[in-house]
């Protein structure tokens, strides 16, 4: 095996052993009112995507698959959402910084 792969594979591996013990998430008790909330938020937004078109199913799963923090972020900001997800003024910034990054290149290059 070559000693420099083996090197890289040491160093990922030590440091991943490092950073293990940290806990990402942590359980707790929740009262029963937070929990019938987010299941009544939960079918608020499944039926406010079915009434923007989206097939009962697909919905609900959608939702099922969110997490209660953003379950209540869209719901909250469902009429302001890009339908797509993309802004057309960023795709139009993107493509204007590239022609500009073209242009002093081919001005720098000519050949």
């Amino acid at each position: 095996m070559n000693t420099g792969w083996a090197r890289s594979i040491c160093r990922l591996l030590i440091a991943l052993m490092i950073w293990s013990p940290y806990q990402l998430a942590s359980a707790g008790m929740i009262a029963t009112d937070q929990t019938t909330a987010a299941s009544t938020e939960r079918a608020a937004l499944a039926a406010e995507l079915q009434s923007l078109g989206i097939d009962a199913a697909s919905a609900r799963e959608r939702v099922a698959a969110m997490t209660d923090q953003e379950v209540r972020a869209l719901s909250s900001e469902i009429a302001n959402a890009p339908a797509g997800g993309v802004y057309g003024e960023g795709i139009v910034f993107i493509i204007l910084v590239s022609l500009i990054i073209w242009a002093w290149y081919k001005h720098r290059n000519p050949y």
